[in-house]
């Protein structure tokens, strides 16, 4: 009874953390990358959209060297990274792997150059089987928590019957390791470490660190309160009700969707959802299984478990799609962002998972009562619904490695200012980086005024790769600023910009300057 005291505590104490907000953007690094410095800098200074906590902090040097002597301090949304006094000439790497607040890492580099550029280059994170473990681990912890626990929650109080619970007992028992695997692997992600370093310390000490890891803690007492919830004893129903409480709670703690802002609205939201698909995905393996020896009881639990399923569907819709406008910010990014085509693939399935439900409510239940064959064609109804609920699982869990469009900061035009006696030309380019960019140009007097212009001309060249003057035109657009769209631009590095502002038939004002283009 101390086991059952100690997770029920655990239920209930895990299930009020509160402290995590948001998945965290990179807003600004200085010096930026791609830069070419005379000097090397004191510090690369970092800042991003929230407080997080330095993961892993690696330093390549222009030589190639990786460097153990570059000291990390954080406080609040910066992080600071002091370079060594002896830095090399070249081109140095600071890539980072920090936590966010929602339990997640975020991963990058930096790449600028002392001096002369070098062909340095981060280093590769052979990350592939570690993600693979990731997902498969996630998803088998969806099957505890929703089939596993979400069936033993039928049998005790819709089923009233413990007679088809080989399902949700194999469920729970994939789902408890798959937990504990989990927490160990998103240590290591964390981290950046390799799988063996999962058998020393660190990577488990950072997972409880993050708001991911009470999760996990509650997600491994719901599923073993379940557990002891088959037994036939005087707790059982009641371990059920709260194992299933424990499924929207360890869901309402950290992820994306939970830590979204308001967490007053979103919070409560994913609560609910968890618990609706637990709800409705842990009832299909035992009805498949009652239904393919069907008995007079097999009729009345259909119907009873039909009528509570209606407001339980509308309450996840509900549910669901306020997490998605939350998530989403705009009906575009469904089909614009990783997240959104996740999401879109998600909701087929669930359109699936409906047509199939109503077919087994108004066609195959009804049938029941009538033809004993029609068990068979219900049966196989259900098991396509169990199929459809697993790749659900599996899309979902696909989650874990893209952010949410709320959480993608815009990047920041790259912005040059140039200016002679005669004229200011303002010039901003998106992103900034090699490959395809936007210009735009505003042209000012030396007074600052707008400097009208019959015709603008744009010419960039990048001598140190021999590239030659590319001369565009610029069209004027209706804001009053002159555009120049998709200028491909196939190295970064310092470019030559020159503007051509056409004044007169007899006057032209000629402004150059040189533009730091970053990598892609």
């Amino acid at each position: 009874m101390r086991l059952v005291a100690a997770l029920v505590t655990l239920l209930l104490l895990v299930g009020t953390v509160t402290d995590a907000t948001a998945h965290a953007a990179l807003i600004s690094v200085e010096p930026a990358s791609g830069s070419i410095l005379t000097t090397a800098p004191k510090a690369v200074e970092f800042r991003f959209n929230e407080a997080v906590t330095p993961g892993a902090i690696q330093l390549i040097d222009g030589a190639g060297r990786a460097r153990d002597d570059a000291r990390v301090t954080a406080s609040g949304e910066g992080i600071s990274v002091a370079m060594p006094p002896d830095l090399p000439q070249g081109t140095a790497v600071v890539s980072y792997r920090v936590i966010s607040q929602d339990g997640h890492p975020v991963a990058g580099s930096v790449i600028f150059s002392v001096g002369a550029p070098t062909a340095t280059q981060p280093t590769g994170n052979a990350d592939g089987p570690l993600k693979a473990l990731i997902l498969l681990s996630r998803i088998g912890v969806y099957l505890g928590l929703f089939v596993g626990v979400g069936g033993v929650f039928f049998g005790r109080w819709i089923a009233l019957s413990m007679t088809a619970m080989g399902t949700p007992r194999a469920a729970l028992l994939i789902g408890i390791p798959s937990a504990i695997v989990s927490l160990g692997a998103l240590g290591l992600d964390l981290l950046g470490l390799p799988l063996p370093a999962g058998l020393t310390t660190a990577p488990w000490t950072i997972a409880f660190a993050t708001s991911a890891g009470p999760a996990l803690l509650l997600a491994i007492a719901a599923m073993l309160l379940a557990l002891m919830a088959l037994n036939r004893a005087w707790y059982a129903r009641v371990f059920a009700a709260i194992a299933f409480a424990g499924v929207g709670l360890s869901l309402a703690i950290t992820g994306h969707a939970a830590t979204a802002s308001p967490e007053w609205l979103t919070r409560p939201a994913i609560f609910v959802h968890g618990l609706a698909v637990a709800f409705w995905i842990g009832a299909l393996a035992p009805l498949a299984t009652l239904v393919s020896k069907p008995t007079p009881a097999v009729l009345p639990l259909l119907n009873r478990f039909s009528r509570i399923a209606m407001p339980v569907v509308a309450a996840l819709a509900l549910t669901g799609l306020t997490l998605a406008i939350i998530q989403l910010e705009k009906p575009s990014a469904l089909i614009e962002t990783a997240y959104g085509l996740i999401l879109s693939v998600k909701l087929a399935l669930i359109l699936s998972l409906l047509v199939l439900a109503a077919l087994n409510r108004f066609r195959w239940t009804p049938a029941l009562a009538k033809d004993r064959g029609a068990a068979s064609a219900l049966k196989c109804s259900i098991l396509l619904e169990c199929g459809a609920a697993l790749g659900i699982f599996a899309v979902v869990a696909g989650w874990r490695f893209t952010p949410p469009p709320r959480t993608i900061v815009p990047e920041t035009p790259l912005a040059i200012h140039i200016h002679s006696d005669k004229a200011m030309f303002q010039v901003l380019v998106s992103p900034g980086k090699a490959g395809m960019d936007d210009f735009v140009l505003q042209l000012m007097t030396g007074e600052a005024a707008p400097l009208k212009a019959k015709e603008a001309t744009l010419t960039l060249s990048l001598p140190e790769r021999g590239i030659a003057p590319m001369e565009r035109d610029a069209e004027l657009g209706p804001d009053g600023y002159w555009h120049v769209g998709k200028v491909e631009l196939p190295f970064a590095g310092r470019w030559h910009v020159r503007i051509d502002a056409l004044v007169t038939d007899f006057e032209k004002v000629t402004l150059e300057d040189d533009l730091e283009v970053a990598p892609p």
